[in-house]
């Protein structure tokens, strides 16, 4: 049995549900929403998307997300954003 093949129109579409994943993942949820972004990015890429800028785009939001999961851990001790009154 063959896989599926994939049109340019699902890689395209995984390109930006990867850079609107990453942009939703800097405000909540980026434990997941980060590698998901990185992944579905790569996955696009891979694909051969014509949205080649928007797949690295989500690419790098995904990594800042966990760079933001890092920096927020480290410093607040708590994986979500908090302000001290």
């Amino acid at each position: 049995m063959t896989p599926p093949t994939t049109t340019p129109a699902q890689a395209d579409r995984m390109a930006v549900f990867s850079f609107v994943t990453g942009l939703a993942g800097l405000l909540v949820f980026n434990l997941v929403l980060g590698p998901c972004a990185l992944v579905l990015g790569a996955v696009a890429l891979a694909r051969d998307t014509s949205r080649r800028s928007r797949a690295l785009l989500g690419c790098a939001l995904g990594c800042a997300d966990l760079v933001l999961l890092a920096v927020l851990t480290l410093a607040q001790g708590t994986p979500s954003w908090h302000t001290s009154a």
